[in-house]
């Protein structure tokens, strides 16, 4: 299974600006995740795939999908690729996943806490987990384990 992060647009099936009913039924129609909304007007819907036992978070912003963040699959063998630009986010290792977004041209904003951020792309990677996923011999972690891609209108209130 491939989810592709398509910066200001969405991921996998997902778009930004959808209504909460209409991203419920995109959640059904690819059959890919179990669903779990605790209310009617939900400010997330957690999606679950059981095989690889990844996550994907549904945000929703005045009932209206606002960000996306997937986290990383905790089956090391699992046949699951979340792509950004192309590039397998939870497989390349972090420092070489930078590298090559940089080389195409995107600005990286890295910190000390494990968040990095592609601004003009409003996307943020990190790694930081309490799963056990697989470290370099420092312990440090070789791959993110989280993506968080906000729409356009993420955090900003809609105009009336």
């Amino acid at each position: 299974m491939d989810v592709e992060i398509r910066p200001g647009t969405g991921a996998g099936p997902f778009r930004f600006g959808m209504p909460v009913q209409e991203a419920l039924t995109a959640a059904r129609e690819w059959g890919r995740f179990r669903t779990a909304a605790a209310d009617e007007d939900p400010g997330q819907i957690v999606l679950t795939h059981d095989d690889s036992r990844m996550d994907l978070v549904l945000g929703f912003g005045g009932g209206a999908l606002s960000a996306v963040e997937l986290i990383r699959f905790r089956k090391e063998d699992a046949d699951v690729r979340v792509l950004l630009d192309g590039l397998d986010v939870f497989r390349t290792p972090s420092e070489d996943l930078l590298d090559e977004l940089t080389g195409r041209g995107h600005t990286i904003e890295e910190n000390d806490l494990g968040f990095d951020a592609l601004p003009e792309l409003r996307v943020i990677l990190a790694n930081q987990s309490s799963y056990e996923y697989p470290a370099d011999e420092e312990g440090d972690p070789l791959y993110y384990d989280y993506v968080l891609v906000e729409g356009p209108l993420a955090g900003r209130r809609p105009a009336r």
